[in-house]
């Protein structure tokens, strides 16, 4: 009690002494980070590069910070807007590497999820003997004849069977999902109706052989092998409505644009070109442009879902390029050297991705993200060129047909995202509710 005194009498005379202790100012002194750092050091636990990086944001911690101050500070507001910057900057950087982290890939199985036998099917990559109806049927060309397989009862039907005189060189479904298109090696096109087994007619106009077809409503384009593509009009009995003349080898693929304003065309003379189907109705005429990149045949054709005038196209085994084209201006957009021969293509319905199909040498299907064409997943198992391929109804699965006489069904998209339903739609379901 004494000594109290004596230290009392001391600070009010202000009179210099020898004393054995300090009073710390409490005014003075960072009570959270005082505590922070006595716990730390009680602990003794290794403090991680995150754990200091946020100290030193919410303390401003310096090396030769001390726990207890003698000192005065500077005033509580020049304190309160230091660590309301720290703050923001600290928020800010998180911010930053949040983002820059990139988003995981979705996960693609890399096996089939279903395997058919294609006995006798031709391994040759000119022809189109594969296709998906919107009923959830399939077709394939196995010789001389057309399968038809119901992937949702699993129910298999031949549409030709012993009747067929020629093999089949290319098979089409139209948007009805019960009529189709059968190209054949005797330079005919014949129109069936498949819920009744019947054929409804033949159409005459090339003089080699139907490697590829194409549907842009009542009007069926075919391409032969005599470098030719016919417009033909189902419903006329003069079906030939117009010529397109500009490949001079086979013309091996055929594609319509969404909305079926232009037709491309590839062929072995490795040559593309687009039509402009809306101006020309009839007669014969020249394409809009003429892609000449490639350096090897083109089957491979794809109109994004996405964006009317934007095509991918494929070449064979010497060029093995994906390459992209704006249809508005003529411009190659992109190019991508995919590693091997590229036999088909198909866009994602949902999403901006794509999958191509591949022969020599892995034969594999190739998963890709567009604009930036990253390769997201291989996927193997077929022991030959994977000639052929459709895309599923529903726009999730991908059939592969192969040399190897197997036909193989891989999950390769995403569903279609749910929508979420209006005001409108809301209100709609309302209304047929009874309430009392």
């Amino acid at each position: 009690y004494l000594r109290d005194v004596v230290y009392i009498f001391l600070f009010v005379t202000n009179m210099p002494a020898c004393v054995d202790r300090f009073i710390p100012d409490r005014s003075a002194m960072d009570l959270d980070w005082s505590n922070f750092s006595l716990l730390q050091k009680e602990n003794h636990h290794e403090r991680t590069a995150y754990c200091r990086n946020l100290a030193k944001q919410l303390f401003n911690e310096t090396t030769n910070r001390r726990i207890l101050s003698f000192e005065g500070r500077s005033s509580r507001t020049t304190c309160s807007c230091a660590v309301s910057d720290s703050l923001q900057m600290l928020h800010q950087h998180c911010k930053k590497e949040l983002c820059s982290k990139p988003r995981a890939n979705r996960f693609i199985p890399t096996t089939a999820e279903k395997i058919l036998d294609a006995p006798g099917i031709r391994e040759d990559y000119y022809l189109n003997l594969l296709d998906w109806g919107v009923d959830s049927t399939v077709a394939v060309a196995l010789g001389f004849a057309v399968y038809l397989w119901n992937a949702s009862t699993g129910e298999i039907a031949c549409l030709t069977g012993d009747a067929g005189t020629s093999l089949v060189t290319s098979v089409s479904w139209a948007a009805d999902g019960v009529t189709m298109a059968v190209g054949t090696e005797d330079n005919l096109v014949h129109i069936w109706d498949c819920s009744a087994r019947q054929k409804l007619r033949t159409m005459e106009g090339h003089s080699d052989r139907v490697g590829c077809l194409a549907w842009n409503g009542h009007v069926l384009s075919s391409g032969g092998k005599d470098s030719t593509i016919l417009n033909h009009d189902v419903r006329m009995r003069q079906h030939v409505v117009a010529t397109l003349k500009s490949h001079t080898l086979e013309v091996c693929g055929l594609k319509y644009s969404s909305d079926g304003s232009q037709l491309a065309s590839g062929g072995n003379d490795n040559k593309v070109c687009v039509w402009d189907v809306g101006t020309h109705l009839s007669g014969t005429y020249a394409p809009r442009y003429e892609f000449t990149a490639h350096t090897a045949a083109v089957k491979a054709l794809g109109w994004a879902p996405f964006q009317k005038n934007l095509l991918a196209t494929g070449g064979g085994s010497q060029d093995r390029c994906l390459r992209f084209w704006n249809t508005s201006n003529g411009e190659c957009i992109n190019s991508v050297d995919a590693g091997s021969q590229i036999c088909t293509l198909l866009w994602s319905r949902h999403s901006r991705e794509l999958v191509t199909t591949h022969g020599y040498e892995d034969n594999q299907l190739s998963v890709w993200k567009y604009p930036s064409m990253s390769r997201l997943a291989d996927l193997k198992g077929h022991e030959a060129r994977v000639l052929y391929s459709a895309l599923s109804p529903d726009g999730r699965t991908v059939v592969t047909a192969a040399g190897d006489e197997t036909i193989r069904f891989w999950k390769v998209f995403d569903q279609e995202p749910k929508k979420s339903k209006s005001l409108d739609d809301s209100l709609t379901s309302l209304r047929g509710l009874h309430i009392r």
